[in-house]
């Protein structure tokens, strides 16, 4: 085969050999493509043509800058012998599908969020601003920053990318949004953070046994107007916590014990658990009342102390609930580490049938998991009826979604056997973090759904990808 030949195939396959300059022609083509994106909007030209543009502008500009690539590799090689030509093509296709492989994760995460921008951009005038278009082109930034200096880190990879991506998002709402690192910015975050983290102690242990829950949003509902409705009917706050706390633990067990019994069907049977008992704890607690749904009472002083965002914790002003996260924080996480229970937990998650052969009981740490997330779905519960003061059974609706997101960003595998609690605390505050600067920039909580799903694909494709440690027993 020719010089020629080779050049011009390799010119049409627009791939060039080396990684690097892929990268730098990706580069490139999103700088170029995102400034002619916000040029289109500045001078007042339609929202679907500026997009139609952006996208035909990104396909024609990366494959010329390939084709360049390519034709310059080309004339580098005219020495090469013919042996060496008819060798070459192999080659150049295994360089191209390896740079796929080894990067499909970034490369999915970069264009999901391109995608996004250009969505918001089309679809919110007031999100066309440069602070915004910068704030973009850092995060595509950091990204493969954290991509390839996780790779370094053959355990906690996850971890890594989590920190970087939260200490990213950090700096960038810090200069985007006016107040961001305020003192009550900062307690709302670490608030609301805190209700996601509690929520999700049991979702992380149910996970590392390979289960989910997703009774949990239904639970937290149900005990939120569950204890209000009991107070009003003049039971003690704190033994009506106490009932609530133990009803929950009940739904728990009983999710695990039926979801052990049907193996392979945890998440349709805690779903369906989840709506049983919400629409039964609606039916009590409407017994002759026209609110179905919600229960107006009022909530006990030490229960709003607890949960407000006025709370007062020994003094300080910090609502007490971020430090019971904090306690329960480091008691999960101690436990898990060093005591049976969390060696056995692991032990299950890894490998069920070398745990059955050293003599642990999966029945009985299965529904104990399932129980640990009955109750503290509960307490979340509990604790945003001191929150917000008021009963309300879609109080729980969020935490379907972004307990599971939390899990899974910060790195716990679904299957089982790998990560941890502290793992779930990167996540929990990474969207956290995430979701306070959607919403300083204006953004409503459907987008931030939108985004969450968008950010939760490519980190189930990415955890995903590594060998369970099953496999490498």
């Amino acid at each position: 085969m020719s010089d020629l030949a080779t050049r011009d195939r390799g010119a049409l396959m627009f791939v060039p050999r080396s990684p690097f300059l892929i990268w730098l022609n990706l580069a490139i083509t999103l700088v170029v493509a995102a400034i002619g994106f916000g040029l289109g909007f500045a001078q007042g030209v339609s929202a679907q043509t500026v997009i139609l543009y952006t996208v035909a502008s990104v396909a024609v500009l990366f494959w010329v800058l390939n084709y360049i690539a390519v034709v310059f590799e080309a004339r580098q090689e005219r020495v090469v012998t013919a042996k060496e030509d008819e060798a070459a093509e192999p080659r150049s296709a295994a360089g191209a599908r390896g740079l796929w492989r080894g990067n499909r994760v970034l490369i999915i995460v970069m264009a999901l969020m391109l995608i996004a921008y250009l969505i918001l951009a089309a679809s919110l005038p007031s999100f066309r601003t440069v602070p915004n278009l910068i704030a973009f082109l850092l995060l595509e930034g950091i990204m493969i920053f954290a991509f390839k200096v996780s790779r370094v880190f053959v355990h906690g990879r996850s971890a890594v990318i989590g920190l970087v991506v939260l200490g990213a998002l950090i700096v960038i709402s810090s200069f985007a949004i006016h107040g961001f690192l305020s003192g009550a910015n900062i307690k709302a975050v670490l608030l609301f953070a805190a209700f996601l983290g509690i929520a999700c102690v049991g979702q992380t242990l149910v996970a590392l046994l390979g289960g989910l829950d997703l009774s949990i949003p239904f639970v937290i509902g149900a005990a939120n107007i569950g204890l209000l409705y009991l107070i009003g009917l003049g039971v003690p706050s704190w033994l009506a916590l106490a009932i609530v706390l133990v009803i929950g633990a009940g739904i728990g067990f009983l999710n695990g014990v039926l979801s052990y019994r049907l193996q392979g069907q945890a998440l349709i049977l805690t779903l369906g658990m989840g709506f049983s008992v919400a629409g039964l704890t609606q039916i009590l607690t409407s017994i002759g009342s026209t609110f179905s749904g919600n229960v107006f009472g009022t909530v006990p002083p030490w229960l709003q102390n607890l949960a407000a965002m006025n709370g007062v914790t020994f003094g300080l002003q910090v609502p007490p609930t971020i430090f019971l996260w904090i306690l329960l924080a480091i008691i999960v996480i101690v436990a898990l580490r060093y005591s049976a229970y969390g060696r056995y937990i692991y032990a299950l998650g890894g490998n069920r049938r070398s745990a059955r052969l050293m003599g642990i009981s999966e029945f009985k740490y299965w529904t104990l998991a399932y129980l640990i997330s009955g109750c503290f779905a509960s307490l979340t519960g509990a604790l945003l009826l001191g929150w917000s003061g008021g009963g309300f059974i879609g109080v729980g609706d969020p935490y379907l979604f972004t307990t599971l997101a939390a899990v899974v960003i910060g790195g716990t595998s679904l299957v089982g056997g790998y990560g941890g609690y502290g793992f779930t605390i990167i996540g929990v505050l990474v969207l956290q973090v995430l979701s306070s600067f959607l919403i300083g920039i204006g953004l409503k909580y459907e987008w931030q759904q939108f985004i969450f799903g968008l950010l939760i694909l490519p980190m189930v494709a990415l955890y995903g990808r590594a060998p369970h440690i099953r496999s490498q027993i």
